[in-house]
């Protein structure tokens, strides 16, 4: 079981020197029950204390990483069993699965469209994390240039599929970085484990029911491989929440057997793979592997994950400044609104898709709306104006006035006050009121 805080304090040394970067032993002992701190950083811990603080000091989820040429996929480092008692910290890794009967043109070609394959959503570029590659024709030959063919016009991460160690070796010889190898059974252990440890490469272990395969990943760390990923061979909707919620509760109470991510495949069992990957994404996936892809398919997937993934205490936010829309000219309106990242995009698309030049100017309110950062006193007379003095916006314009968000109309006296000279006009509460607004008050 995980220790508390004060369990910890009394295996420290007790001295509060701040070496650790805290300012008492106390508080670092705090950060690592919550699992925010590493028991390294403390210089002067004891041989023996450290063997007792192990548990409390790692992670309930082992941290897994994929790689390959420079682009990386995490999954794992997880502490909570709900996003709203903290967060969510690494998002699962969407894979597409090729297979090696695929011709290499076809190959190459599904390869490439998934490597360029990017979307814009609230100012993030998301995109597939990797692409999974299965031996079905069960031929080394085969398997090694598919997976050649692959790399060639993809450079993210893999997960190299097949049952058998002589087919893995010939995908290992042609992959780059470090892929996850798929899968380890009752079977073959033994020799995938030897595979993963020569390749330092994380290794997936497949078993049936928890009990199963949990002595197999035990029997897989015996044998000398530490990063692991857990398949309970749940495919069907309700046996995958169970198996996984079960993992999850059991990881978190430090059953360290079977504290590692777990992939998921989506399309197999007759399921519908949207909905099967969209509860994968929620409960509790690292890896999510599809047998399809097409832009529109992908995307609410890739925003599902942003949205769960996005820490619940930090809003997404853009960065504050001055931003030229539809290449502003010194008479071009100048507008301010708030970091949020909905409340720039629905002010910014508004001006760009209607053809209006203007200085949008974003003041930091540290990710909030209008109203919710006015109410909390993070958009303020005094904030817009800081935000105008530290822009200098007044050297690209020719004239001093600026519109504000019709919600804090309000503003309008105090922020004249503000800014001598200039003049406040109230724009309108919403954003789809701006092209009337800028037609009918600033064009006429």
């Amino acid at each position: 079981m995980a220790l508390t805080g004060l369990q910890i304090y009394k295996l420290l040394p007790q001295t509060n020197c701040k070496d650790c970067g805290y300012p008492t032993c106390l508080a670092f002992a705090m950060k690592l029950a919550a699992k925010q701190a590493e028991l390294s950083a403390c210089p002067h811990v004891s041989e023996e204390a450290k063997a007792q603080l192990e548990a409390a000091a790692m992670p309930p989820i082992r941290l897994i990483t994929l790689s390959a040429d420079g682009t990386r996929i995490e999954a794992g480092n997880e502490t909570v069993l709900f996003r709203h008692e903290k967060t969510f910290y690494h998002k699962p890794g969407l894979f597409i699965r090729l297979r090696d009967t695929q011709s290499l043109d076809v190959l190459k070609q599904q390869a490439a469209e998934i490597a360029a394959y990017s979307v814009n959503y609230v100012g993030l570029d998301l995109r597939i994390d990797g692409i999974a590659v299965e031996a079905t024709s069960a031929n080394p030959a085969t398997f090694g240039e598919a997976v050649t063919a692959v790399t060639s016009t993809c450079k993210k991460p893999l997960i190299l599929i097949t049952s058998d160690p002589a087919v893995m070796q010939a995908g290992l010889s042609a992959a780059s970085g470090v892929p996850l190898l798929y899968a380890a059974n009752a079977t073959n252990w033994q020799a995938m484990a030897e595979l993963a440890k020569a390749r330092k490469a994380p290794l997936a272990v497949v078993g049936d029911g928890l009990d199963t395969l949990a002595s197999l990943v035990e029997q897989v760390k015996a044998a000398g491989v530490e990063d692991i990923v857990l398949d309970p061979k749940a495919r069907r909707l309700g046996d995958w929440l169970n198996a996984t919620t079960q993992i999850r509760r059991l990881a978190l109470k430090n059953v360290r057997a079977l504290g590692y991510p777990v992939i998921a495949f989506a399309g197999e069992d007759g399921n519908d793979e949207l909905i099967a990957a969209a509860q994968a994404i929620a409960k509790y996936a690292g890896f999510v592997v599809l047998d399809h892809f097409t832009p529109a398919s992908i995307y609410p997937l890739l925003v599902l994950r942003q949205n769960i993934y996005t820490d619940p205490q930090k809003p997404i936010q853009v960065q504050p400044g001055l931003y030229e829309i539809n290449s502003p000219k010194p008479d071009s309106p100048v507008m301010v609104t708030t970091n949020f990242s909905i409340t720039y995009f629905s002010v910014a698309n508004e001006v760009e898709n209607n053809g209006i030049p203007a200085w949008l100017l974003i003041a930091d309110a540290e990710g909030m709306s209008v109203l919710t950062a006015w109410a909390a006193g993070k958009f303020d007379a005094e904030k817009i104006a800081k935000t105008v003095k530290a822009t200098n916006v007044e050297a690209k314009v020719n004239h001093h006035c600026i519109i504000i968000p019709g919600q804090v109309a309000v503003l309008s006296g105090e922020l004249e006050e503000e800014l001598p000279g200039w003049e406040v006009l109230v724009g309108p509460r919403e954003a789809v009121g701006i092209p009337a607004f800028v037609k009918a008050v600033w064009q006429k």
